[in-house]
């Protein structure tokens, strides 16, 4: 790293110079902390007695060199304020940390791990052509261990089986909420403490490391949760780093957040090398695909309030990291989660957007929500809250998103949002997951929604994969695994899906029926997605579409052995072709609570 750069906020590669690191034999420590009157570095290696680090012309660095401490050392910075006061602090660009409560940085070597996934990464894109389902994952409770007391599998341990699932459901992706470390299990990892630390509960960094190679070679992206936005309050954290507020918002109005954490100052240069470097940190060293990056919307708005305006440092940051990182990484995914309308969040920067390649659609996903909550006589007040989607899709690149935050703190599990009772909440869940794979838009789901899970996720117990042995529950996940196959086999479902040349209302106004029709793709393949969300059976349903075509049935969430009604070999499709006018009047059954695809071919 060229320090200047540092002191000008373009380093990209802050965690090469501090930290902790193996120098011709010898441990370096450097840590920034301009305002510290004093450091020692306290370890296991010096028994935890202060060894003082040099700061060289007021340049805020400090230094100490070990000829002890050495690889899967335990150490700490123990920082004097100017006020006299001393607090130990974690190291902030440690690459390894104690697990909770303990919370010593360890020194860690990165080097050495031989990778096997070459050819993943040159074939890599950014999958806007591609189909990306992405399945969200909290690894501590996505199966627990009944050999360890926390019930954590290892990285390592838990790869042949994440990853065989996966396969088998048909994912492409595996996004894993926040893998750094936090020293609240209730946080799921978006309170840090240590941003460049695999967190210890699940193993060490070339576990981890090891993971994500198995995916590569296994034909698996990998996401990571990345949160730099606010940071955890904890004293041995970033929190009051060398006696001021060197990473966090001084005015307490805007500098503390809604979940209890300290909101970063993205218009300090040293704090955003700090946060720019971690994300390159994540993709470089440990190969992600892409980053999830939460909560930009209290980024992009002073605690996520338009009225208090935009926070121009914020978005000016999120803007020059997005573009470092393209430029250090072209085929890595960039993702926000944003819930505001701001606009060219996914624009490139060149035309003055933020650089995301991709937004979660939360408008999409509450609008949604919101209307299969709604009994069936009154869905017709709510119709056009379903086309309301594409009325705006085409301004950004969408994720469609079911994610851990639907699912919890009393807002009840997917399956259990659905109107009415324990059985007619199966037949909607069936639409809704094929309207969510029809819909334009990358998707993403939460685990244990594809096994229609009914009770909210607690990251305490592992996923109700017992039932399962329930008939409508496994006949669920044969469908949403069938759905994923055909999601990701039809290109019609995918490619060009963000030119608005791929989308055609072919019943949008059926608002008394609740029905929807709608066919995505371009070329001589296309993909009509009927929908009836009424409890009404409507056996000769007739819509036009134009040209000569051809249909067939590829799936409908009413098939019998997805616990519906339907007996597949018993569709009812007539059409009859007008030449003059060229179109096809096409007539088809649609059962209620019912999704149907058909294959179009002209």
């Amino acid at each position: 790293m060229i320090l200047q750069d540092f002191y000008d906020g373009k380093a990209f590669d802050a965690y090469d110079f501090f930290g902790a690191h193996m120098e011709n034999g010898r441990i370096v420590f450097r840590t920034y902390a301009p305002n510290a009157k004093k450091i020692n570095v306290i370890g296991d290696f010096n028994g935890w007695q202060g060894e003082m680090m040099i700061q060289e012309d007021r340049s805020g660095v400090f230094t100490f060199v070990s000829d002890k401490a050495k690889f899967g050392s335990l150490y700490k910075y123990q920082i004097t304020y100017s006020d006299g006061n001393v607090v130990d602090h974690c190291d902030p660009y440690g690459f390894g940390m104690e697990l909770r409560p303990a919370n010593a940085s360890v020194v860690t070597d990165l080097s050495g791990f031989q990778w096997h996934d070459s050819s993943w990464l040159e074939k890599r894109t950014r999958n806007f052509n591609s189909p990306m389902s992405i399945y969200e994952v909290h690894l501590g409770s996505w199966h627990t261990n009944p050999n360890n007391e926390n019930g954590w599998y290892t990285y390592s341990e838990i790869a042949d089986r994440l990853i065989s699932y996966v396969k088998e459901r048909g994912f492409t992706h595996i996004e894993f909420m926040p893998l750094s470390e936090h020293p609240a299990d209730e946080s799921w990892g978006y309170q840090n403490t240590g941003f460049y630390s695999p967190t210890s509960r699940y193993g060490k960094a070339k576990e981890l490391m090891e993971l994500v190679d198995r995916c590569h070679m296994n034909g698996i992206g990998v996401i990571m949760d990345f949160v730099p936005v606010h940071f955890a309050i904890d004293g041995y954290g970033l929190n009051y780093y060398d006696g001021s507020y060197l990473y966090s918002l001084p005015n307490n109005d805007v500098g503390n957040s809604e979940w209890g954490t300290l909101n970063f100052n993205h218009s300090r240069r040293e704090v955003a090398c700090f946060l720019q470097s971690c994300a390159n940190y994540w993709l470089k060293e440990y190969h992600f695909d892409g980053i999830r990056m939460d909560a930009i919307s209290r980024a992009i708005y002073w605690r996520g309030d338009p009225n208090r305006g935009i926070n121009e440092n914020a978005v000016s940051f999120m803007s020059k990291m997005n573009a470092g990182l393209h430029a250090l990484h072209p085929t890595a995914m960039l993702i926000a989660e944003d819930s505001t309308s701001f606009i060219k969040v996914t624009a490139s920067t060149e035309y003055g957007g933020l650089g995301f390649d991709y937004k979660w659609d939360l408008g999409w996903m509450n609008d949604t929500l919101e209307y299969f909550k709604v009994p069936p006589a009154y869905r017709p007040d709510h119709y056009y809250q379903l086309i309301f989607s594409m009325e705006y899709f085409f301004s950004e690149h969408f994720i469609l998103s079911f994610s851990h935050d639907e699912v919890v703190h009393g807002k009840a599990a997917i399956a259990q949002k659905m109107w009415g009772d324990y059985d007619k909440k199966f037949p909607q869940l069936r639409a809704l997951y094929m309207y969510m794979f029809a819909h334009p838009g990358k998707k993403l789901n939460f685990m244990g929604n594809e096994i229609a899970q009914f009770r909210e996720w607690d990251e305490k117990r592992e996923q109700d994969w017992d039932i399962l042995k329930y008939p409508v529950h496994d006949s669920f996940c044969r469908y949403f695994t069938d759905l994923n196959k055909i999601y990701t086999g039809y290109p019609a479902l995918h490619r060009d899906e963000f030119n608005d040349n791929n989308f055609r209302w072919l019943e949008s106004y059926a608002r008394e029926k609740s029905v929807y029709i709608f066919e995505t793709g371009m070329g001589n393949k296309k993909i009509i997605s009927a929908f009836n969300f009424s409890d009404n059976d409507y056996p000769e349903y007739s819509f036009d579409a134009s040209g000569n075509r051809k249909i067939t049935e590829l799936i409908s969430s009413d098939y019998d052995y997805y616990s519906g009604s339907t007996h597949r070999g018993e569709e009812r499709i007539s059409i009859i072709y007008s030449q003059k006018e060229n179109y096809s009047r096409i007539t088809v059954h649609l059962p209620p609570f019912t999704g149907i695809m058909y294959l179009s071919e002209e």
